[in-house]
């Protein structure tokens, strides 16, 4: 799947199952639970914590929750990610590359 087909995608799955889109301001409260559940997921996996008896490691489901809600929210303001994402990665592209294989500390 594209990422233009996945912001089709929810974009229907809105339309038929969802009513309507919630506003942009409580989908980006939202897409900030999302990313705190991510955290949480991430923190017990892979940092100093344990799970909680009941926690499972749903780390797949957590990041797409983060993009279900991020797909929401470039549907709603119009955003084509696919667009956007190519011209962050030529932006990184240009200023980081040189940066990134000289940085002693990534070769470490």
């Amino acid at each position: 799947m594209t990422i233009k087909e996945a912001q089709e995608l929810v974009d229907r799955w809105i339309k038929e199952y969802g009513v309507r889109y919630f506003s942009e301001l409580t989908n980006m409260a939202v897409l900030t639970e999302e990313v705190g559940e991510l955290a949480r997921v991430m923190a017990r996996k892979y940092g100093d914590q344990s799970f909680k008896e009941g926690e499972k490691d749903n780390l797949g489901e957590e990041m797409a929750d983060v993009l279900w809600v991020l797909l929401c929210l470039a549907n709603q303001t119009g955003v084509d990610l696919t667009t956007e994402l190519e011209k962050s990665i030529e932006k990184k592209t240009q200023r980081d590359s040189l940066r990134h294989i000289h940085n002693k500390k990534l070769l470490a």
